[in-house]
């Protein structure tokens, strides 16, 4: 259900090139700037948040949850954004698997609640290592969709 809701919802972008993790933070927010769920302002927030933690944000192997506390700077509403990058982002050693993501669901909460509520809908998705895998190899909104139907069939 989460991945077909991104899809008709339009929060979701696959990039090719390589990129750095401050530019993965930005380019991750921009289907979420395109409907005014957050502001270009809440990018900042994300990377001061890695700044100060270090690369907590990736959660499993290959995956990021970037996010920022309750009350940021920058979010309008709650909402969640997936991105797919074919070149690993690192937020540490480019050979710790533990500070590498390609997979990218970026959170933007309003309040404890709705933060709770994103967490427990990826937990959903990202506690089956089999659709984990389908999401690094993931290209098209289509893709999203199969995958999430593999979810909601569990």
């Amino acid at each position: 259900m989460l991945l077909r809701q991104l899809v008709e919802l339009k929060h979701y972008n696959f990039v090719d090139g390589p990129m750095e993790w401050k530019e993965a933070l930005r380019k991750g927010i921009e289907p979420l700037l395109a409907d005014g769920s957050v502001e270009p302002e809440y990018a900042d927030c994300l990377i001061q948040n890695v700044e100060k933690h270090g690369p907590y944000i990736v959660l499993l192997p290959g995956v990021a949850m970037p996010h920022a506390v309750e009350g940021a700077v920058g979010t309008n509403r709650e909402a969640i954004s997936f991105m797919h990058v074919k070149e690993p982002v690192h937020f540490g050693a480019e050979d710790d698997p533990d500070t590498t993501a390609t997979i990218f669901f970026t959170l933007s909460d309003v309040d404890a609640d709705s933060h709770l509520q994103n967490m427990q809908q990826l937990a959903a998705v990202l506690s089956n290592p089999e659709v984990v895998e389908r999401l690094k190899g993931a290209q098209t909104p289509e893709d999203l969709i199969e995958i999430d139907a593999m979810v909601d069939g569990e």
